[in-house]
């Protein structure tokens, strides 16, 4: 039976350097167990690991998990910051790296696209670029630079995409505010600030009509969704005592969380039961999160082999094949 994982990550030893020089607030600290991690700040974001610069070592860990098609993208702080030609250069750098690993490994690598998203025309150049090199969707943070996706800025890259018709990764960083909420300790910016991010990006897009607007897109919202299955019975009623004056969507917000697709990466079978009892097996994809420090490739494999064998078959391999026309 095929899998593909929707949800894999790649860096490259130049988008690192180019990050330590050039990214501003992000710096790297050494952590007590002598890992190196990206912060922002004194927010821990990311440990890069061997895997993330290393083709063969992915190969090899697909191999052994029985992964036969990795998505790949780059993951956060992806390339907003260092300003427009760092952010440029660092988009076109990363993009390249995967379209080659495609080229070299055609049966078993696809991947979404990185956009300077803070530079709209350039990252519209970046977006029909990338996918002249083979892209298959694209990779946004659930916020870019603090700003929100539903920023007005953004739509003549919504606008592209849209017409394209392609796959969305949205994917969490430390959102604004974690100094503040005092998630810096016990890496509470992944472990609550990620879910919140994700969250807090689709609940806007649900509730300002983004959906309505871009109908073509296939927004795909990273580890399960975060909180947004758990939350439906909160999004109901809040709509259902919205003045009529302010409300921006056409249609109730169940069905644009059954609109969007989620992946499978949330540690424990019953939330992932749970995600398939509100959104239908037909919208969530298997996601491994490799080769982060946190990934969850035998996990997911487990927990959806949980699942009844239809199911576990639509989310392993069927609903990939069916959005990214494999």
């Amino acid at each position: 039976m095929t899998t593909i994982d929707v949800h894999t990550h790649m860096f490259t030893t130049r988008w690192l350097e180019a990050l330590k020089e050039k990214g501003g607030a992000y710096n790297v600290q050494t952590r007590p167990d002598g890992q190196r991690e990206i912060f922002r700040g004194n927010t821990p974001v990311v440990i890069p690991q061997k895997g993330h610069f290393d083709w063969d070592l992915r190969i090899a860990h697909m191999n052994q998990a029985k992964v036969d098609v990795s998505v790949v993208s780059l993951t956060c702080p992806n390339v907003y910051w260092g300003g427009e030609e760092v952010s440029v250069m660092v988009a076109r750098e990363a993009n390249d790296n995967v379209a080659d690993a495609q080229t070299q490994h055609p049966d078993r690598i696809r991947w979404f696209a990185s956009l300077p998203w803070e530079y709209p025309q350039r990252a519209v150049e970046e977006l029909e670029r990338a996918c002249a090199r083979g892209a298959v969707g694209v990779m946004v943070l659930a916020n870019v630079s603090g700003k929100s996706l539903t920023d007005p800025m953004f739509a003549p890259i919504w606008q592209a995409i849209d017409a394209r018709k392609l796959p969305v990764l949205v994917h969490p960083t430390d959102p604004p505010g974690v100094d503040a909420m005092d998630m810096t300790q016990f890496d509470l910016s992944w472990s609550v600030g990620f879910m919140f991010d994700t969250t807090l990006a689709i609940t806007r897009m649900i509730f300002d009509g983004f959906f309505d607007r871009y109908p073509n897109l296939k927004i795909i919202a990273s580890h399960g969704g975060g909180t947004l299955p758990y939350l439906v019975g909160r999004f109901e009623k809040g709509d259902e005592v919205e003045l009529a004056s302010r409300r921006k969507m056409k249609h109730k917000p169940i069905d644009y969380l059954r609109h969007i697709y989620y992946d499978t990466i949330t540690y424990n079978l019953g939330a992932l039961r749970y995600l398939v009892s509100v959104v239908g097996d037909e919208h969530v994809m298997f996601g491994t999160d490799w080769p982060h420090w946190v990934h969850d490739t035998s996990g997911s494999m487990a927990n959806t082999a949980a699942l009844p064998e239809a199911s576990m078959r639509a989310i392993r391999s069927g609903n990939a094949q069916r959005i990214f026309a494999f």
